[in-house]
């Protein structure tokens, strides 16, 4: 049983840091100038983000560094990698990764009943089918992992592994 609870933990962890390595590749593309799913990098802009902010490597290559930091850091909690310092940074990682998806699911909550947003905007629609939704979901998956260390009472069926574990 035990083992079976490791294993989805791991593959929690896995699918969170895929996304963030995803959102950070996604990002590395756009500072080549790549406008992507957009015709151009104001429509790219008002898509994303609501607003128009510039799409430049100054911007989004920060991004992409904190994007990539949060995928090594989610994955190597998930998977108990490195020194007993090593993971409680891992965790701590987790958590602001954690916090920063549940802040953007509760906004983009707001923005889903229309609160700030054109309801017939490209923005208000992505953010209604796809940005809120994996923010909810992977947001949760990151607060039950963070919640996997030490000391800290598991919710749902992770509660078992570690007090398995003494």
């Amino acid at each position: 049983m035990e083992t079976r609870l490791l294993a989805r933990r791991r593959r929690a962890g896995t699918a969170v840091a895929a996304l963030l390595a995803a959102d950070a590749l996604l990002h590395a593309a756009w500072a080549t100038g790549l406008t992507w799913p957009a015709g151009d990098a104001t429509a790219l802009s008002y898509a994303v983000l609501n607003a128009d902010v510039p799409f430049t490597p100054r911007v989004l290559l920060p991004l992409c560094a904190v994007l990539t930091t949060a995928a090594a850091g989610v994955y190597a909690h998930a998977h108990e990698l490195g020194s007993p310092a090593a993971r409680r940074g891992a965790r701590l990682v987790t958590a602001a990764v954690a916090t920063g998806l549940t802040v953007r699911a509760t906004v983009g909550v707001g923005w889903a009943l229309g609160v700030g947003v054109d309801t017939d905007s490209a923005f208000y629609r992505l953010n209604l089918l796809l940005y809120t939704p994996m923010c909810v979901g992977f947001g949760y998956a990151a607060a039950r992992l963070a919640a996997a260390g030490r000391g800290v009472p598991l919710p749902g069926p992770w509660r078992r592994v570690r007090a398995d574990r003494g």
